[in-house]
């Protein structure tokens, strides 16, 4: 099991910031790299609707004998993580935990910028809580920013305009640490640290949920001992734009493949009425 591949898998380029992560830390790994591009944002979407794309993709992965998966996404892992767990015989992390640790270690007054869903199920303020229920956490939902970096607009005046609103609920708190709270928003840091206070510190969670993860294939005994295998991308929605958009943080063009999951196949208008069955 050494030489399998590990699993990560985003609405789109955010889980990005963790596959550059594993390239830093475990450059021996191999990896399958999966973004639900067609059904992206996530941030909006109901909690079934979330449920019902995670067991999908980790299903698929299981189909590739993946050992290992990180759900980067912070809505994945905020809504579904929990129930999914039990149902693979394959660890799952997910990125809330080691961004809370992290956070908790760097500051007493934590902001945490996040999509809709992430922020309004409280999953940051929980896991700080559950640490030290002393520190103080206020969390945005943030829902321009997922289409903003998808749409490859992230240093357009419109994206800092929008930047300084969402930060500015938490810079009257007086915060003295920003959570990315999604997996996506790591692209956007010279545009939020242009804003930032220079006493402000920001925390990735996916330096640490990789820390996490080599704690792990340590713990199981799966790191590699083998050449790595190049890193596979697969996307639900059009891989050219997916490849296009990845180039200027991968610094270079991915092979990307299209993989069909059920519930793309059957479009939104199905799923909802499968639902309401």
């Amino acid at each position: 099991m050494t030489s399998q591949r590990i699993g990560i898998f985003d609405s789109g380029v955010g889980g990005l910031t963790v596959l550059r992560e594993l390239y830093r830390q475990l450059p021996s790994e191999s990896i399958l790299y999966f973004g639900d591009t067609a059904r992206l944002p996530y941030g909006n979407r109901r909690m079934s609707e979330i449920l019902t794309f995670v067991r999908e993709i980790l299903t698929w992965m299981q189909q590739q004998s993946v050992k290992m998966v990180i759900m980067a996404c912070n809505t994945s892992s905020a809504l579904a993580l929990e129930t999914v767990r039990s149902e693979f015989n394959f660890p799952i992390l997910g990125v809330i935990l080691p961004g809370a640790r992290a956070a908790v270690s760097q500051g007493r007054r934590i902001g945490v910028i996040a999509t809709p869903a992430t922020a309004a199920s409280n999953a940051y303020r929980r896991a700080i809580h559950e640490i030290d229920p002393t520190v103080q956490v206020w969390q945005v939902g943030c829902p321009a920013f997922v289409p903003l970096i998808e749409q490859n607009r992230i240093h357009t005046p419109d994206t800092y305009q929008v930047a300084r609103e969402y930060l500015a609920q938490l810079l009257e708190q007086q915060i003295d640490t920003l959570v990315y709270g999604c997996t996506h928003y790591p692209h956007l840091a010279p545009v939020l640290k242009s804003i930032l206070p220079r006493t402000v510190r920001t925390v990735d969670p996916a330096v640490y949920v990789v820390r996490a993860m080599a704690q792990e294939l340590d713990l199981l005994g799966l790191k590699n001992t083998s050449p790595p295998q190049p890193t596979r991308f697969c996307v639900s929605g059009d891989p050219h734009h997916f490849a296009q958009l990845s180039v200027q943080w991968l610094g270079c063009t991915p092979i990307v493949e299209q993989v069909w999951l059920p519930a793309v196949s059957l479009g939104p208008a199905k799923i909802e009425s499968l639902e309401r069955e």
